[in-house]
């Protein structure tokens, strides 16, 4: 059955007109037939959810994938191709959000029964994403259901749940949903110089105006905390919040068209330093449209435009003659970027076994009156060599404004007149299905970066976020993965990267501070009988280069082939028992534990003894359940 991805992502039926409750079947085969972008990785949440470690959280689950290389054990953020965290992009929805996941190896900002699917697009990804020199991780939410059901959890770090049902003879729905952790009260018993919180949300209400039209709004939000309880009061050393609004207009011109028009608003803000937050007022709108013009032949094009205001809370006493504050002070001007683009892409059928998606995604930059323009080729094709082997190619040039170490609300540097950050990504690769549900791939990719932000990499012990010190570089390597889905009586995946990551700064060459040359997952799921069900997951990986910290004014050349630290292995655990409670509800006991081994990461310094974090071990024991 061929569909239109677009319709899909719209919640919409490929007959037209908005879904509901009672046409679930064919909502069914709708999903059942999506196919993912050329060299993307789909995760539904019926799989993610039996990965141990994962805490049945789909974004957690994405650093499991090949191409991904993890910063520390458990820390949500990563490199993706050789591409820093900075760089990778994060959509919920098709709205920009500043990050996927809690502080504190906490889970996702959204609860897990709302999210339907994660794409992770390594690199080459279609053109409706743009903006990011890095990968891109997508979600989509569960589409509107006018039968009133709901799911929850309580764990020993946190609660959440969400619920939803219908009014109106089903032609408007309401949701509600959330998470609130009571890591704080814990901690502060276990380890009283520290105080962790996390809460997020979400909301959405949709109604249908007749057969082809649906009005939405979406809402969702994030809180983190981190901070030290001193004799004045709380000592705040991470704090950061984000909210956003995005509400929506769908219609459906026939089966093989529809459109969706947006417009989002949003606020985030971050703790810089003591009695001061940067923050960003938000404000966007994007259309976009899907045409299927014949059986072979699929337009997709859209435009959008975000303004953002960027600021920073003034201190009550400034010094303006203290140099330090100064240059903080130039890091986060009060200022307005503006970001206007548009794309196209054709998935074309050329040939019987051949298919080819070209595609162009143009973006004007405007900050601090300085402008900057990036055109961005895209194109995919995948060639059926058989019923069982495809070839998969993509490859796309992207562009970036400058960004600071990782995904951090509020903070975006806002200096043009370096240029954007550049990536030209390419792979390819062969996929094979193999009997009894057992799939294989096998990919190829080389990335090469231009005018790259990537202070974690470049700098030798103590990143400085005010310098704007420019790198290129490369990365290339090899992906390898063996599945067979955990949702089976036995399933299991083993994923392997091999890969090399290089940075270049004036004439000096060397290795990325984060390159891994091995990183493996592998990963086992039985049905034990009874509504018992046990999995572990196992994760290796090589040691980062060791650094070579500068003394005095002399800093010392960074071999090409530097000393590493050790490597780092862990195991997962999860054991789950499941009860049916008539004849659609469910309830669940589930035991996990992330880091069953103790293990602890040692960061090579160089000189001296080098720095071991840990053993960073999560365990979680808590009760889940639907209806």
């Amino acid at each position: 059955m061929r569909v239109t991805r677009a319709l899909v992502f719209f919640g919409l039926l490929v007959a037209g007109g908005p879904a509901r409750a009672q046409d679930s079947a064919p909502i069914e085969v709708v999903v059942e037939g999506e196919k993912s972008a050329p060299g993307a990785s789909a995760l539904t949440r019926a799989e993610v959810r039996q990965v141990p470690g994962a805490f049945g959280d789909p974004f957690r689950a994405i650093e499991a994938l090949p191409g991904v290389t993890p910063i520390v054990s458990g820390v949500p953020f990563f490199y993706v191709r050789g591409a820093p965290p900075g760089n990778v992009g994060y959509f919920l929805d098709g709205v920009r959000v500043p990050y996927l996941y809690h502080i504190g190896l906490g889970p996702s900002v959204v609860h897990p029964a709302i999210v339907q699917r994660v794409e992770f697009h390594p690199g080459g990804y279609p053109a409706r994403f743009g903006r990011f020199a890095g990968g891109i991780v997508s979600a989509e939410v569960t589409a509107p259901r006018d039968d009133w059901h709901g799911e929850g959890n309580v764990r020993l770090f946190d609660l959440g749940g969400v619920v939803e049902g219908g009014f109106a003879d089903g032609r408007g729905t309401v949701l509600l949903g959330g998470r609130y952790s009571y890591t704080g009260t814990i901690l502060s018993l276990l380890v009283p110089e520290i105080k962790l919180d996390y809460r997020d949300y979400q909301a959405r209400a949709s109604y249908d105006f007749g057969p082809r039209d649906r009005v939405s709004v979406f809402s969702f939000g994030a809180y983190d905390l981190l901070g030290e309880p001193k004799d004045r009061g709380l000592d705040i050393l991470f704090g950061s919040e984000f909210y956003r609004v995005d509400l929506r207009y769908d219609h459906v011109f026939s089966r093989d068209s529809a459109l969706r028009y947006a417009v989002t608003l949003g606020y985030d803000q971050t703790r810089l330093s003591e009695f001061r937050n940067g923050h960003d007022e938000m404000i966007g709108s994007r259309v976009e449209i899907v045409h299927r013009a014949s059986d072979d032949v699929t337009l997709r094009g859209g435009a959008d435009v975000t303004v953002d205001a960027f600021a920073a809370s003034d201190l009550e006493h400034e010094d303006p003659d203290n140099p330090e504050l100064a240059q903080r002070n130039a890091l986060f001007p009060e200022r307005r970027d503006i970001a206007f683009g548009g794309y196209a892409d054709v998935v074309a059928k050329v040939a019987r076994d051949v298919e080819v998606t070209p595609g162009l995604r143009i973006d004007l930059y405007a900050s601090g009156g300085t402008t900057a323009l990036g055109v961005d080729p895209r194109i995919s094709a995948v060639f059926r060599v058989s019923d069982d082997v495809r070839i998969v190619h993509a490859y796309g040039l992207v562009h970036q404004p400058p960004s600071f170490l990782g995904p951090i609300p509020g903070l975006v540097p806002g200096d043009l007149e370096n240029g954007l950050q550049t990536s030209l990504q390419s792979s390819a690769g062969v996929e094979v299905a193999l009997p009894d549900d057992v799939s294989a791939g096998v990919t190829f990719f080389h990335n090469a970066f231009f005018d790259l932000t990537d202070s974690l990499s470049i700098s030798s012990l103590d990143p400085d976020l005010t310098e704007d010190r420019r790198a290129q570089g490369y990365a290339v390597g090899m992906e390898l993965m063996l599945k067979r889905r955990l949702t089976r009586n036995l399933g299991g995946f083993v994923s392997y990267t091999l890969s090399r990551s290089m940075r270049s700064v004036g004439r000096e060459s060397f290795p990325s501070a984060f390159d891994r040359t091995h990183v493996a997952n592998a990963a086992i799921g039985y049905d034990l009988g009874r509504k018992w069900r046990a999995g572990t997951r196992a994760v290796f990986y090589t040691g980062t280069p060791k650094a070579y910290p500068a003394n005095g004014l002399i800093v010392p050349p960074r071999p090409k082939a530097p000393e590493r630290g050790p490597a780092f292995y862990r195991v997962d655990l999860r054991l789950e028992k499941r009860w049916q409670v008539g004849k659609q509800g469910w309830l669940s006991f589930v035991t996990e534990v992330m880091n069953a081994t103790l293990s602890k990461e040692t960061f090579a310094s160089g000189t001296g003894e080098d720095t071991t974090i840990g053993p960073v071990t999560i365990p979680s024991v808590g009760v889940e359940g639907g209806f």
